[in-house]
């Protein structure tokens, strides 16, 4: 399953909680990161501000997503009309609809607003871990 993973909940799963198990979701290859460069550099740039000032770091962190065999990465994703209040969001739902994902996983009440846009869904990482998908049962893989 593929989806994308807003910025909040990538930050959020440093301190445990729902985020933290859809990020092991993601550890473990039972979901497919789906990645823009936009995406990247805000990943990047909200890790700086939370800490990962070294340059190692922020390299270690860029290779992580790089070399995922979990990651699908999208160059050039279409630019969508979107109504929403804060346009920066467009980037993930732009992301999703490029790579086919089935949902954009947040913890932005605002772009939850959204619910659906075409076959992607928004969903909060507790309705995400919810939904009863075969990678959340982990039906067919190892740990």
């Amino acid at each position: 399953m593929r989806v994308v993973i807003d910025t909040n909940v990538l930050v959020s799963s440093f301190f445990g909680g729902k985020p933290s198990q859809v990020i092991d979701l993601w550890r473990k290859g039972r979901i497919e990161l789906c990645m823009s460069k936009d995406i990247l550099e805000e990943y990047v740039e909200v890790a700086a501000r939370f800490g990962l000032k070294h340059k190692e770091e922020i390299l270690e962190l860029v290779n992580l997503f790089s070399r995922g065999f979990n990651t699908v990465w999208t160059f050039d994703p279409p630019r969508l009309k979107l109504d929403m209040k804060d346009i920066d969001d467009a980037k993930f739902l732009e992301c999703a609809v490029a790579c086919r994902c089935e949902c954009v996983i947040t913890g932005d009440a605002e772009f939850r607003k959204i619910d659906r846009y075409g076959n992607v869904e928004i969903l909060l990482p507790a309705e995400f871990l919810a939904e009863d998908f075969e990678c959340i049962r982990g039906e067919g893989q190892d740990d």
